[in-house]
């Protein structure tokens, strides 16, 4: 029996890096951690991790990671001085845990 030559392999195309997708997403709008999830389909958690990484690049590339910060929706106390990418577990003025969350764009 004789083998029959393979067809030649057809190599993937090259998709772009899910950070790629995340800061291509954000050069264009201003986007919460859930958005950013449900766009590039990856859970919320994870979207964080990679914004830190962006963060860090995007400094050594003269770009910046923004941050519109996370506010109370009881209050109005919003997050200024808060350096964290994730949103706060509740208000330290009210106590509230109805927290909207941080938003971010590239600039």
């Amino acid at each position: 029996m004789k083998n029959k030559p393979r067809p030649p392999t057809i190599p993937a195309e090259k998709q772009a890096t899910v950070r790629r997708e995340i800061i291509a997403l954000l050069l264009e709008e201003t986007l919460s951690a859930r958005e950013i999830s449900a766009r590039v389909h990856i859970p919320e958690k994870d979207v964080v991790d990679h914004l830190e990484h962006i963060r860090a690049a995007a400094h050594d590339h003269g770009e910046k990671l923004r941050v519109v910060p996370a506010a109370c929706r009881k209050c109005g106390f919003e997050f200024h001085k808060r350096e964290r990418l994730t949103r706060p577990g509740r208000c330290p003025v009210c106590h509230g845990e109805q927290i909207l969350e941080p938003r971010y764009f590239m600039e």
